[in-house]
């Protein structure tokens, strides 16, 4: 038997820090450790992080998704996703006397206090982020309707007429471009100098830490493989920051999403995870590239990350 031909060599430089983030392990661990407290179903009203896997697995061990909480039965635990919601849903359950448990990032509660403070104080607020993304729509529905103006572009920070100039502030969302965002700031500093801004940075350290590492391996990568879901906010943007440093991006699911004809040429292929992706699917997409390849793995590491969120005190006691 002739012996098998050698296979070609490719370099795959491994993105760090990638994968979970702080708020997001603390998401997924509220929803693991209410159904082992008080047993399923427990429900979950949104996703409770934008990926495919988690919320899969999240279904086995007895996790129920809804999108409103006229789908929860009153009787039942139900948890509040990672991406906030508006201050209705809790008065809501409130209401329906409902144990709920709110696994909201700390850094998104952050903006939603930081909305608040601008608001009493009397400030005109613009939000910059993406309409009709779930954290969008709790940071708005945090404050009536009417106070929050929502800003997705450049185009729209030079087109916004304030009801006055001398009054306002802005907040943005966790999980845009990092580029994106400063070039909108920039735009409304232009016209607005004395805009109120975040006290500190509104996007969230893992999502500025994956984008620079993404910068680093996409620049030195044929390909970039971005593991993580299309509705997922920071996955798409770690591919959208991967094409701007000059490697062909590709955003999938998991191992099978993997066309092998993107490598066709390509030596080195960078791969990283969007902060709601789990390691699981990163050893997948190695796994299946070895098939084909000798693969040499290199980590690039851009920062370090400590980060961690206390879980709600009904599932420490």
């Amino acid at each position: 038997m002739a012996d098998a031909l050698p296979k070609p060599p490719l370099t795959v430089l491994l993105a760090t820090p990638r994968g979970f983030c702080a708020g997001v392990d603390r998401a997924i661990q509220i929803v693991e450790k209410a159904i082992e407290k008080y047993g399923a179903p427990v429900y979950v009203r949104h996703e409770i992080v934008h990926n495919r896997h988690v919320v899969e697995r999240l279904k086995r061990l007895g996790a129920v998704f809804v999108e409103e909480l006229e789908d929860c039965p009153a009787d039942r635990p139900v948890v509040f996703s990672a991406h906030g919601v508006p201050k209705a849903v809790p008065a809501e359950a409130a209401a329906r006397k409902m144990f709920y448990l709110d696994a909201t990032c700390p850094l998104v509660s952050k903006v939603h206090v930081e909305a608040q403070r601008h608001y009493e104080a009397g400030r005109e607020i613009v939000l910059i982020g993406h309409a009709g993304h779930p954290e969008v729509v709790g940071t708005m529905g945090q404050l009536p309707e009417g106070a929050v103006a929502l800003i997705e572009t450049v185009a729209d920070a030079r087109a916004f007429m304030p009801k006055d100039p001398a009054t306002l502030a802005f907040v943005t969302q966790t999980t845009l471009s990092v580029d994106d965002t400063a070039d909108i700031v920039g735009a409304l500093r232009a016209r607005f100098p004395e805009i109120a801004a975040p006290y500190k940075e509104d996007i969230c350290y893992a999502t500025t830490n994956r984008q620079e590492a993404v910068k680093t391996v996409a620049a030195g990568s044929d390909v970039l493989l971005v593991l993580g879901s299309a509705n997922s906010s920071n996955s798409v943007r770690l591919a959208e920051v991967g094409r701007r440093a000059g490697a062909a991006a590709y955003l999938i699911d998991d191992a099978d999403g993997l066309d092998l004809a993107w490598l066709d040429g390509a030596r080195v292929v960078g791969v990283t995870a969007g902060a709601s992706a789990p390691e699981v699917l990163v050893a997948g997409v190695i796994e299946r590239l070895s098939e084909s390849f000798a693969v040499e793995l290199q980590e690039v590491e851009a920062a370090r990350e400590t980060v961690s969120f206390k879980l709600p005190r009904a599932l420490v006691d």
